[in-house]
């Protein structure tokens, strides 16, 4: 599948906005968007007070909106064809089964209430939302739907918008309000990307390098077809245990600890909590020398990199699959790779791979159907470029 075009992202704008016009009888004042991301390096570490190596995808959640008069929140989904009424301000959330709240609503409530725990004081708004990020694939649709809800909110409350206080907020919604425990890299690279870069964040200061992909290269997005929700998940079961490891070694983080220390210690940690805390101290020193591989312009050892990530969070972490790994060989082998490996919260999703640009088409049709003959699943690919972070795009006038 090619990146997604100017014209694409056009069609979903021009959507939302004529629906908008159809549903409230009137043009929106304000369009907002923010991408999904893909991760290229650095798996659960971001809750680990780590460094994770994102871009924002060119694929994003559109909402047209307009303020209302009153303290309602009125939106129409029409990915879902399903409308929500949200009373603002959102206080003690109600009660749910474990804790843990599903469906795209949630995810503004969250937001609201996040904003509003943040002491921040809203106005109502209605809105008609879309979405090109795929749901459930492991790149970030949850984050896109929180940071243009956030977006939205600061567009009609008059709230100055920085980057990374948003992104924390957010984070606390889907923490506190749905339930999963994520680090801070979903949030913050869909609130900050850098167009034509990914950028090398820093998980405990909060601090963002952009860095630039290696000449004649293309990110290739591949969808296994296989899902499994973060939400109940063995995604907080592994921030437990990564604690767990922390607190073995007497540190606020695993961030903390070099490698020689967990070797010196390893023998004494219990088996499982040995390879979690293996994969995430790893797994951040490759991360930190893929950014430098980066900024010399070098795919081989940036590919090797990512090779090496993909063993580390099958073997250590445990969080692939064996379809995810078969599409993982499969990318590798193919001549025009220079490296593939999951990313996002594991247990389905997506791969990505770094290739040839010149190459990337044939690169996607032939994974696919090698992909296809050996799982019978139907895989999608996304060629894709880096894109910028949540922005109000447009405020049209009459």
């Amino acid at each position: 599948m090619p990146p997604a075009t100017p014209e694409h992202a056009n069609t979903i704008q021009q959507h939302v906005m004529d629906t908008f016009t159809e549903r409230f009888g009137a043009p929106p004042t304000a369009l907002v968007r923010a991408p999904g991301r893909v991760n290229l390096i650095g798996e659960h570490t971001d809750y680990n007070d780590g460094f994770v190596l994102p871009m924002a995808l060119d694929r994003a959640l559109w909402i047209a909106l307009r303020p209302r008069d009153d303290d309602q929140v009125v939106l129409h989904a029409l990915d879902f064809d399903d409308s929500v009424q949200i009373a603002l301000p959102v206080t003690q959330p109600e009660a749910a089964d474990g804790g843990l709240r599903k469906g795209w609503s949630e995810y503004v409530r969250g937001v609201a209430w996040a904003l509003h725990e943040a002491g921040l004081t809203l106005r109502g708004w209605e809105g008609v939302i879309a979405s090109d990020v795929p749901m459930g694939a492991g790149l970030s649709s949850s984050a896109a739907i929180e940071l243009a809800t956030a977006r939205a909110f600061a567009t009609v409350s008059g709230l100055d918008w920085h980057a990374a206080q948003f992104a924390q907020i957010a984070q606390r919604a889907e923490n506190a309000w749905v339930g999963v425990k994520s680090g801070i890299m979903d949030q913050l690279i869909s609130a900050a990307g850098v167009a034509g870069h990914a950028v090398l964040i820093d998980c405990r200061w909060l601090t963002l390098d952009p860095v630039p992909l290696p000449p004649e290269t293309q990110i290739v997005i591949l969808d296994t077809a296989t899902r499994r929700e973060l939400v109940g998940s063995a995604y907080n079961e592994r921030r437990a245990q990564c604690e767990a490891a922390a607190r073995s070694f007497g540190v606020p983080a695993l961030r903390d600890v070099t490698l020689n220390q967990f070797e010196a210690a390893a023998d004494a940690l219990d088996p499982v909590i040995q390879r979690r805390a293996r994969h995430v101290i790893t797994e951040n020193a490759r991360t930190l020398q893929a950014a430098a591989a980066m900024r010399t312009g070098d795919p081989v050892e940036l590919g090797r990199l990512m090779d090496a990530s993909h063993i580390s969070m099958r073997d250590d972490f445990e969080i692939s699959r064996p379809e995810m790994d078969r599409m993982v060989e499969i990318a590798q082998a193919h001549p025009a790779s220079f490296g593939a490996r999951m990313t996002g919260g594991g247990f389905g999703g997506c791969a990505v791979a770094l290739v040839r640009a010149e190459a990337a088409d044939p690169f996607s049709a032939e994974v696919a159907a090698a992909y296809t003959a050996a799982t019978g699943l139907e895989p999608k690919i996304y060629i894709s470029a880096a894109a910028d972070g949540a922005e109000l795009i447009s405020v049209p006038t009459a």
